[in-house]
């Protein structure tokens, strides 16, 4: 599966971005989605999944504040990032469970006090 995340950018704390990752195949074929992002010197972290059944799950950092979901029109998976602050500042992933792992090229996020 390739997977193209897009939608990052730079925005003042407080703002909003959406960021969409789009894949090859079918999204609602796949057993998971997720967002990952990757900080400098830190490891990668989860940040957001939705399964195939619709649950939905997020770090403690970005609950109230981030919402995942898919289109099945256009086939993405979405990220809503709202409030954002500078400590969101990272490379956001997207990452696919197809009964394989795929990982798709980062976006950078960049958040300005």
């Amino acid at each position: 599966v390739q997977l193209q995340a897009s939608g990052g950018g730079l925005v003042q704390a407080g703002g909003s971005l959406r960021l969409s990752c789009a894949a090859s195949r079918n999204i609602f074929g796949f057993r998971a989605m997720s967002w990952y992002r990757q900080a400098p010197g830190k490891e990668r972290e989860l940040v957001a999944s939705i399964s195939a059944g619709r649950d939905t799950n997020y770090a403690d950092s970005v609950k109230g504040r981030f919402t995942i979901s898919r289109d099945r029109a256009k086939n993405t998976l979405n990220l809503q990032m709202d409030s954002l602050k500078p400590e969101d500042t990272a490379v956001y992933y997207c990452r696919a469970d197809s009964g394989w792992v795929s990982w798709g090229r980062g976006t950078q996020v960049t958040v300005s006090s």
